[in-house]
C-alpha cells in the first residue's frame, strides 16, 4: 500500500468525509464557497469568446459547478447534465421536473433541488442516483453543506417554510428549522451559524449543529436572495431595493443602503476584503464599503441583473438580462472587457482559471474564454 493510499485508508476508518473546496480547477457551489462570498483567486480570461456551447431542452436558470474537468448543470427541461470541459455530453439524469436551483459538487456527488421539492444526489461518474430526499415545497435556492463532527450534512432551503438538514451520504433526515414563509435563496454558512433570508422579511441566524434558530432579524420586506458571510457580518438585498449588512454577533442590522428606484435585489452579493458588490433590477451594479455601507461606485448595464456577480482578485464578473458578460474594475467601477452573448442570462457563472461557464435563457450552456 502506498503512503497516499494509506492516508486515504486512515481517513476512511476515522469516518472523515471528503468535501469539495474551491480551487483553480474546481468551482463546487454557485458562489464558490460555503459562505457564498462569490470571491475567487482564479484568473479571468483576458479575452472573452465562446469556446463551445451545449444545447439542453429548455431555458437554463440554474448555475453550473465545475470539478474533475466536468461541468454539471441543471435545466428547466428536467435533466441534470454532465459535460466535459470540451463540450461533449458525459451523461444526463432525468429528474422529471424543472431544475432552477444551482447544483453543488460534494464527495463525488452532484446534488440538486427541483421544483417538486426533491433533492437528488447523483454519482458524478456514472450519473446514477445515490439518494433522494423530499421536502413539501419547491426548491429554488442551492443546497449547501456543513461539517458536523465526523459527518457531512446537506442543508436544503424549501418553499415549505423550512430549512432541512440531511446526511450527505444517505440523504436521511437530521433536523428541520421552521420559518414563517418561503425560503427562496441558498443558506450561507461559516460552519457555526447558518444565515438565510426569507420571504417572512427576516434574516435567520441558525445554529449549524442543532438547527435551532438563534435570531431572526426583521427587515422591511422579503429577502429572496442568498446572503454572503464575511467575518461577523452577512450581506443581502431585499425586494424593496434595500441592501443590508447584518451583524451576526450583535443580531442586528449594522447598516442599510436604499437605492433611488427601489427595485428588487434578486442578485446575491460578492464580498472582498473591504468591498461588497451586488446587482439590482434597476440595471445597476453597486459597490459598497463593507464596513459602513458607503456607495463607492455604480455601473449601469442595459438589462436587469438576476445573475450574481463574482469578484476575481481586482475584477468583477457580472452577467445581465441584456445578454452581455462584463468585467469591471473592482477599484474604479470602470468596464475592462465585455462580450455580447446575445441571450438573457439569469444564472450565476462558474469560474475556474481562464474559463467561465454560464447558462442562457436559450437553453444553452456556454464556455467563455480565450481562443
Amino acid at each position: 500500500m502506498t503512503l497516499l493510499n494509506f492516508q486515504f485508508f486512515i481517513l476512511f476508518i476515522l469516518g472523515v468525509n471528503f468535501t469539495s473546496a474551491q480551487t483553480s480547477t474546481c468551482w463546487p457551489i454557485f458562489r464558490g464557497d460555503n459562505a457564498l462570498t462569490g470571491n475567487t483567486s482564479c484568473k479571468l480570461p483576458d479575452k472573452l469568446n465562446v469556446l463551445w456551447s451545449f444545447k439542453t431542452g429548455a431555458e437554463i436558470k440554474s448555475s453550473a459547478v465545475i470539478c474533475d474537468n466536468t461541468v454539471y448543470i441543471g435545466s428547466t427541461d428536467g435533466y441534470i447534465y454532465a459535460i466535459s470541459k470540451t463540450g461533449t455530453l458525459k451523461w444526463k439524469f432525468n429528474a422529471k421536473i424543472a431544475i432552477e436551483a444551482p447544483l453543488i459538487y460534494l464527495n463525488h456527488m452532484v446534488i440538486a433541488g427541483t421544483l417538486d421539492g426533491s433533492v437528488f444526489a447523483i454519482n458524478n461518474i456514472s450519473g446514477k442516483q445515490v439518494w433522494q430526499y423530499k421536502t413539501d415545497g419547491q426548491i429554488n435556492g442551492s443546497v449547501n453543506w456543513i461539517a458536523n463532527g465526523n459527518k457531512t450534512q446537506i442543508i436544503v432551503p424549501s418553499y415549505d417554510y423550512a430549512l432541512h438538514c440531511v446526511d450527505a451520504n444517505t440523504g436521511k433526515f437530521q433536523w428541520k428549522c421552521e420559518t414563517e414563509n418561503y425560503l427562496n435563496g441558498a443558506p450561507a454558512t461559516n460552519n457555526n451559524q447558518i444565515i438565510i433570508g426569507g420571504c417572512d422579511a427576516k434574516t435567520h441566524i441558525i445554529n449549524a449543529k442543532t438547527g435551532k434558530e438563534i435570531a431572526g432579524i426583521t427587515s422591511d420586506t422579503y429577502i429572496a436572495v442568498s446572503s454572503a458571510i464575511s467575518g461577523n457580518f452577512a450581506y443581502a438585498g431585499d425586494y424593496d431595493g434595500n441592501f443590508l449588512c447584518i451583524n451576526i454577533v450583535g443580531k442586528k442590522i449594522a447598516w442599510k443602503y436604499t437605492t433611488v428606484q427601489g427595485q428588487p435585489f434578486l442578485s446575491s452579493a460578492a464580498v472582498s476584503k473591504d468591498r461588497v458588490v451586488v446587482g439590482s433590477y434597476d440595471k445597476k451594479l453597486y459597490c459598497f464599503d463593507k464596513k459602513n455601507g458607503k456607495l463607492l461606485w455604480s455601473f449601469t448595464t442595459l438589462g436587469k441583473i438576476d445573475s450574481s456577480p463574482i469578484i476575481a482578485n481586482d475584477k468583477v464578473l457580472v452577467c445581465s438580462k441584456d445578454g452581455w458578460i462584463r468585467i469591471i474594475n473592482l477599484n474604479t467601477g470602470k468596464e475592462i472587457n465585455k462580450y455580447e452573448l446575445g441571450v438573457a442570462i439569469t444564472g450565476t457563472p462558474a469560474v475556474v482559471d481562464n474559463l467561465i461557464i454560464v447558462g442562457g435563457n436559450d437553453g444553452k450552456i456556454y464556455a467563455i474564454g480565450k481562443k
